[in-house]
């Protein structure tokens, strides 16, 4: 196994940690007196994490130099993804116990869930295309354009957060100020590109 397939290996296997001590803590009652509440924070707050990981790979890898990074984006955007898909599930299940005619009017009554919902919707399209011949399918630059839409995403998912807490905001506010970090150096490597070898470089990802 060369060295690539086994970063991806252990990349893996430790981003889906957090899952199995979730469901460990579920099995042994230790989630305190609400579990489903417990896991919806849970699942929504490693859809955060893993967004603003996925996020940091480009400014990582043009700070450091190290190209390599790059490979782990993709499967870094899944886990986001993943983690988001079981956070609806958590919603869609312990919350309006799979009746879907509610969601709906629940969307259009409270804000967070719409900006939740909006956050999901937005990562879908993402997850989708996320593979060689969907990027070969679209061209290269279509394919940035759309990926472009995490920074919404981002957004509409740190918004999420900050109606669902209401109160202590702090956790919400960081979500927010690393990702307005983010998307600063994208703006800034966009309009002020970097010279590479005496020529300005155009290529954002």
């Amino acid at each position: 196994m060369n060295d690539v397939r086994f970063s991806k290996f252990l990349l893996f296997t430790n981003a889906l940690v957090p899952l199995v001590l979730l469901l460990w803590d579920v099995y042994h009652k230790r989630v305190g007196p609400n579990p489903p509440e417990f896991m919806t924070r849970t699942t929504g707050m490693l859809t955060l994490v893993f967004l603003m990981i996925t996020l940091a790979v480009t400014p990582a890898r043009k700070i450091t130099g190290w190209n390599s990074l790059i490979k782990y984006r993709r499967m870094l955007g899944l886990f986001a993804f993943f983690y988001g898909f079981l956070h609806l599930m958590t919603y869609v299940g312990f919350d309006r116990y799979f009746n879907f005619r509610s969601i709906p009017g629940d969307v259009l009554s409270r804000p967070f869930i719409a900006f939740g919902m909006t956050a999901f919707l937005l990562m879908a399209p993402l997850a989708i295309t996320s593979t060689d011949k969907m990027v070969k399918r679209l061209g290269g630059k279509r394919w940035r354009s759309l990926h472009a839409l995490v920074y919404a995403a981002g957004i509409a998912g740190a918004l999420h957060f900050w109606f669902f807490v209401k109160s202590d905001t702090r956790l919400p506010l960081t979500f927010a100020f690393i990702l307005l970090l983010l998307l600063a150096h994208r703006l800034f490597v966009r309009f002020y590109p970097p010279v590479i070898d005496g020529e300005v470089s155009t290529t954002v990802r």
